[in-house]
Order: C-alpha cells, then sequence, then structure tokens
C-alpha cells in the first residue's frame, strides 16, 4: 500500500439535458487526476486522460458543459487503456483515492462491469465531499465551486473539466487534511467508506 500519496479524481461523463437517447449509456469521457503529498500537504502530479466513448455521442449539452467535443474525445484512449494508465503510472490499485462524491467511483465501477475492463483502484474510496461537510459541522452537502467559496479559495481552470476539478477538490481535500478533519488512513473503515 502506497500510504504517502492520495489520488484525487474526477469524471466527465457523456450526458444529455433531457432522457438519455435510446441505445446510449453514459460513459467516461476525461478522467481527470491530482496526486496529493499527503507527508508534504501539496498537490504535486496533474493529469487529464480524454477517454474515447464507444456506447455513446457527446450531445450539445455535454459540450456546453465541459467543453468536450466529439472530435475531442474521438481522439482520445480507449477506456481499458485510460484504466491501466491509472494502474500503471498512478499506482491507482495501491493508493487510496478520494473524489467529489460516490458518483464518480460508482460510473467505474458499471463501465468496467458492462466493458469487461479490470477496476483499477483498490477498495479505499474517500468521498471528499461527504468528509468536507462534515468538517463544517452540517449535513449539507457542498458542490466542490460552493465549497471553494466557503473556504475563499479560487476555482483555478473550468469548471466540469476533469483534470481542473481534480486539481481543485485536492485543494480542498489538503485544506481539510490541515485543519485536522481528513480520516487517518490506518482508522478508517475502508468497506465503509467505499460504499
Amino acid at each position: 500500500m502506497d500510504e504517502r500519496y492520495l489520488n484525487v479524481v474526477d469524471v466527465e461523463a457523456t450526458c444529455w439535458e433531457g432522457a438519455v437517447p435510446p441505445g446510449q449509456v453514459s460513459e467516461i469521457i476525461e478522467i481527470g487526476l491530482c496526486v496529493v503529498d499527503l507527508q508534504a500537504l501539496e498537490r504535486v502530479g496533474r493529469r487529464s486522460i480524454v477517454v474515447r466513448p464507444v456506447r455513446s455521442v457527446v450531445s450539445e449539452f455535454c459540450t456546453e458543459l465541459t467543453t468536450l467535443t466529439q472530435e475531442q474525445v474521438d481522439s482520445g484512449a480507449e477506456f481499458a487503456a485510460a484504466c491501466e494508465l491509472l494502474r500503471s503510472e498512478h499506482g491507482a490499485a495501491a493508493r487510496a483515492w478520494a473524489s467529489w462524491r460516490d458518483d464518480d467511483r460508482r460510473q467505474f465501477e458499471r463501465q468496467c462491469a458492462a466493458t469487461g475492463v479490470p477496476y483499477p483502484f483498490g477498495v479505499r474510496h474517500i468521498n471528499a465531499k461527504r468528509v468536507f461537510s462534515e468538517s463544517l459541522g452540517t449535513a449539507k452537502r457542498y458542490g466542490m465551486a460552493e465549497a471553494l467559496r466557503v473556504r475563499e479559495m479560487a476555482l483555478e481552470g473550468t469548471h466540469h473539466r476533469g483534470g481542473d476539478d481534480a486539481w481543485n477538490i485536492a485543494n480542498l481535500v489538503v485544506d481539510t487534511i490541515r485543519r485536522g478533519a481528513w480520516p487517518d488512513q490506518e482508522s478508517v473503515d475502508w468497506r465503509w467508506t467505499a460504499s
């Protein structure tokens, strides 16, 4: 287990303003990753992996939200190759990882199950949104942009781009750690956290 680093992950997926069109499913089109050095309390790595969908197309609504176009994702990596990059270059199976909500973890689980691609992560997942909200002593669940405003931090980059969102979420994670409110990896019941 790699205890020094935490992978912060944010995914963008194909989406539609209304119902999902017949024959299509929501698929990951970008994996944003920011590596946090838990000893130095610094963001030390940043990556955006554009992923080519095979069972859906990028809608106009999706482009407006993410800025990603069909042409951009057409030249992206296959989902299996993107998952392998997470494992081989970012130690995804050995490191704990965090996302702003459980939806990112569930998207990976669904897409891996549907495609037969091995799940790239271990079981140590933390819902950073829940931890952040609980650290403020509130039941309210803040969106990432709202959480940055609450902590008087600037939103860096483009909201709803995986690489930029992972970078911003990692900043909130570091802030939460500095405030002494992040769970200690050795004491977490990972079965509960990953559910």
